[in-house]
């Protein structure tokens, strides 16, 4: 049972009584497919009085890094407040009359994906302005066990690094909460309360939970989506090659022009990663990087989740690309406009800085994973299952 459905068990109980706003999408919904904005505003007890959209939209209707403007909901009538326009946090102007804020999101565990962004100010927003906030708690689709990257360090903070937590934290949104929270990485401390689940375990991958899946974004249209974004997501941010986004396999290949899809499928299966294969794949993007063009590469099968690395998957491709084809190793071709952003998806300039000497993974394998082991026990103070 989701955090949505642990509420509508108790009647809305920690919401009686209380002018209630919503900050939601598509991804927030209960066993019957109906949206947590419809539940909240047709419960007799429950007086929903706003919904604050983050990227996409409280309806999914915006694309991608699309400013979302203030509207009205047309199915409800009820305001609909920006956070991703003019302001990622919500104003006084926009929290007058409310007496709690209600959080229900679906993540994808990786620290880039922005919901989690949206979530930190709005706890922020909620303690400056004396609003109580709750979350209702959803499953991590990559589980409760995995940590992968380093935290993030001054100077890269960012919509997409927002906080100082790894790349894969393993925490649900609402254990994030508590940390967040408790370790007072917010300007302000909310008066916190998480709606837990019931039934989930942190060993599960979302395919166990036996919960639907609606697209958290429109390139992760599957909950495997969410497993290959850290496999491919922070290369992507170079633009130098496809990984997917803009065919039907977003963030489950890497391919270009130039790339020979058999050399490459070869060398990197012969690194023997574990519980990964790598098919050579030819495809013309629809749109996205090499749009039109006939792309070569490989597509990633992940055989076995338990034993692989995620992230590690884009740099051992990086290495391979360098060994095959030194001319067009990324960092000597990438447009450099763009290491900005790779640095700030990474938390650091020391990832980029250190691979680019060599291309190889082995030497930022250390400084990817220095603080993993202090992350897993620093987050296990705060979780709920």
């Amino acid at each position: 049972m989701t955090g949505l459905e642990v509420l509508k068990a108790s009647n809305f109980k920690v919401l009686e009584g209380k002018r209630v706003g919503l900050i939601t999408n598509p991804t927030g919904f209960d066993n019957n497919i109906k949206s947590t904005i419809d539940i909240l505003h047709e419960a007799p007890n429950v007086n929903l009085v706003a919904l604050y959209g983050p990227e996409h939209g409280v309806r999914g209707d915006v694309h991608a890094g699309d400013h979302v403007e203030t509207t009205n909901d047309p199915k409800t009538g009820l305001p609909v407040y920006s956070l991703y326009g003019s302001t990622r946090k919500a104003t006084p102007e926009m929290l007058k009359g409310i007496d709690v804020l209600v959080y229900d999101i679906q993540d994808i565990g990786s620290r880039s994906f922005t919901y989690i962004s949206t979530m930190g100010l709005a706890m922020e927003a909620a303690a400056e302005n004396n609003i109580e906030f709750v979350v209702l708690d959803r499953p991590n689709p990559l589980g409760g066990e995995r940590i992968e990257g380093n935290l993030v360090e001054e100077g890269f903070y960012s919509f997409v690094s927002q906080f100082r937590i790894p790349y894969i934290y393993g925490l649900t949104c609402g254990e994030l909460a508590k940390l967040l929270n408790g370790e007072k990485m917010l300007k302000a401390q909310c008066k916190l309360t998480v709606v837990p689940m019931k039934g989930w375990k942190r060993c599960m991958t979302f395919d166990q939970t036996g919960l639907q899946w609606v697209p958290s974004s429109p390139h992760i249209p599957q909950a495997a989506s969410s497993m290959y974004y850290p496999v491919s997501g922070i290369l992507g941010e170079l633009g130098y090659l496809s990984i997917g986004v803009g065919y039907t396999i977003p963030f489950q290949m890497f391919a270009a022009d130039w790339i020979d899809a058999e050399a490459l499928a070869e060398r990197l299966n012969s690194y023997n990663f574990p519980g990964v294969k790598f098919r050579p794949i030819y495809y013309k993007p629809f749109y996205s990087v090499g749009a039109g063009k006939d792309f070569k590469g490989v597509q990633i099968h992940i055989l076995d989740y338990s034993k692989c690395a995620l992230t590690d998957i884009q740099f051992y491709v990086m290495q391979a690309l360098a060994e095959l084809w030194p001319d067009k190793a990324v960092f000597k071709n990438a447009d450099q406009k763009r290491y900005n952003m790779f640095d700030k998806v990474c938390g650091s300039d020391q990832i980029r800085k250190k691979f680019s000497e060599r291309h190889r993974f082995e030497d930022i394998r250390d400084y990817w994973y220095k603080d993993v082991e202090s992350f897993r026990k620093l987050s296990k103070r705060y979780y709920i299952y």
